[in-house]
């Protein structure tokens, strides 16, 4: 039952537009385009999400989550050279697990890009908050922050999200200089940050180091608990992954590009969270009985209201401004809540856009209804699955704190993750001679590890997290039964017709989803 109505690879491929891409990436240009599409939302954000969960701890919760990280990447580079095509991992899995793993992998991903859209909105409103109260401007609290936060309704969280999705509907895209650009100012405000706050670190405010200890299953806190969070903060890997049909000898230099990128945006976390912890600290907020209050909570934000705790890092909604503002460089921060305000947007676009891509090929394959692959006459888009994916992202973002989505859209990537290292050991056996523009190393070991780390950090999520991640599961599996089970196109006699739409062109940005 699990492994049935497989679609074979060469079907896959056969039915993508094809395209032939000249081999010029090197392994300098693979690892520069892993920095950028790294660098984003979780090291601007959930650092203060992080110290509440593991306070100084949290660098170590760095390091695990980007070892993870690193081996479901070697992984991930395997399939996306072998079917570069549209549908990431859901593809991936469609071609080698069979029908039902897919549509529970691809169902999964709408944690990971559209609740994960949520999440970067809720981090820019932070900065843009925070910017705004600065110039004198500032909102009121319940239009700041959504009711877990102990506001109403997120007002520019919610907006921003509406913005794009407006104008993917008309189907803006972006220069790769702007990006450049972007990226450039990302990393600017990162060295801006380690080279006012590292100077400033003082070493008491490391006792304890480890306050929460390591953690528990299901626990949610302690430096696994972090890390399971914090892995928001290197998703988008996958720009160096898929990029594979473009780059010379890939087998040396994919490998190269990923862990060179990896390594030194884990430098660059390491220096951020020295910084931050060293100069404000970041111990967490306990409740009565001695331990951490979970952050996002309606305890945490009440907590954060109170006059001791309104300077304490792991209640800031902009945590790396906060730190200079702290120190005595308000200026400073608020060059860093611009930065932010002016990056932040583009991930929600490129995340949105990730979503309905998607949902494009699910519905061409003939498990969601055709309307939502339906492209508009003028702007050549598909706005019907664009709208509805841009009110939801909206929701989330108004009414949920974000590391509560950032946590939601880990278990997503989690599952995601598992079932391509999986995939990746099945075609060994099965397929050993199919052309394999890059082959992972240690294969076997590589494979098992990631598979055992992606685990290991699920489990540590928070049980509230676990648990919705199998109620989405299962609301999915109703839906695939009741829908997608009789109308695949898998199905003799639901094949599609020829005129079909096809995919819309992709924003002339090739960065990848990015956290």
């Amino acid at each position: 039952m699990l492994f049935w109505r497989v679609k074979p690879l060469d079907k896959i491929l056969e039915t993508a537009e094809k395209k032939s891409l000249k081999r010029q990436l090197g392994a300098l240009q693979l690892t520069l385009l892993g920095i950028g599409a790294v660098i984003g939302t979780g090291i601007f954000v959930l650092t203060a999400e992080a110290g509440q969960k593991a306070g100084p701890g949290l660098m170590v919760a760095f390091i695990i989550a980007a070892i993870v990280c690193a081996l479901a990447a070697l992984a991930y580079a395997e399939l996306a050279s072998m079917v570069p095509v549209s549908g990431s991992a859901y593809t991936y899995t469609y071609g080698v697990l069979g029908e039902l793993l897919a549509w529970i992998v691809g169902w999964a991903l709408v944690l990971e890009y559209a609740v994960a859209a949520g999440a970067v909105a809720v981090g820019w409103s932070g900065y843009m908050n925070g910017l705004l109260e600065s110039a004198g401007y500032g909102l009121p609290l319940y239009l700041k922050v959504g009711i877990q936060g102990g506001g109403s309704f997120n007002l520019l969280a919610c907006l921003i999200a509406l913005v794009i999705t407006g104008l993917l509907v008309l189907g803006t895209s972006k220069s790769a200089w702007v990006n450049a650009v972007l990226v450039t100012l990302k990393i600017a405000a990162l060295i801006l940050f380690i080279a006012i706050a590292v100077p400033a670190a003082q070493d008491e405010n490391f006792k304890p180091f480890l306050p929460t200890g390591w953690g528990s299953p299901m626990g949610g806190v302690g430096v696994l608990g972090a890390a399971a969070s914090i892995f928001f903060a290197y998703v988008g890997f996958d720009a160096v992954s898929t990029a594979a049909e473009e780059t010379k000898n890939p087998n040396r230099n994919i490998p190269i590009g990923l862990i060179g990128s990896l390594a030194i945006c884990t430098v660059f976390y390491l220096l951020v969270g020295y910084g931050a912890v060293g100069a404000v600290g970041a111990q967490p907020l306990l409740d009565a009985a001695g331990a951490a209050i979970p952050p996002g909570s309606k305890e945490f934000a009440a907590a954060c209201a109170l006059p001791a705790n309104t300077d304490a890092l792991v209640c800031s909604h902009e945590p790396l401004a906060h730190v200079l503002r702290v120190l005595g460089f308000p200026a400073w921060g608020n060059v860093i809540g611009i930065v932010a305000a002016l990056a932040l947007p583009t991930v929600v676009l490129m995340m949105i856009y990730g979503q309905t891509r998607i949902f494009f090929t699910m519905s061409r394959d003939g498990l969601l209804p055709g309307k939502l692959s339906t492209v508009h006459p003028k702007f050549h888009t598909p706005h019907v699955i664009t709208i509805i994916t841009g009110l939801f992202v909206a929701a989330f973002a108004a009414l949920f704190p974000v590391g509560m989505l950032a946590d939601i859209s880990n278990s997503g990537t989690l599952f995601a993750f598992i079932m391509v290292s999986i995939g990746v050991l099945i075609l060994r056996v099965k397929q050993p001679n199919r052309h394999r523009p890059f082959r992972t190393p240690l294969v076997w070991p590589v494979c098992i590890l990631s598979i055992l780390g992606c685990l290991l950090l699920f489990v540590n999520l928070s049980g509230y997290t676990i648990m919705l991640f199998f109620a989405w599961a299962a609301i999915g599996l109703v839906v695939y039964f009741a829908y997608g089970y009789r109308r695949s196109h898998m199905i003799p006699g639901n094949e599609p017709v020829d005129h079909a739409p096809g995919m819309p062109p992709e924003p002339k940005f090739h960065e990848g989803p990015q956290a």
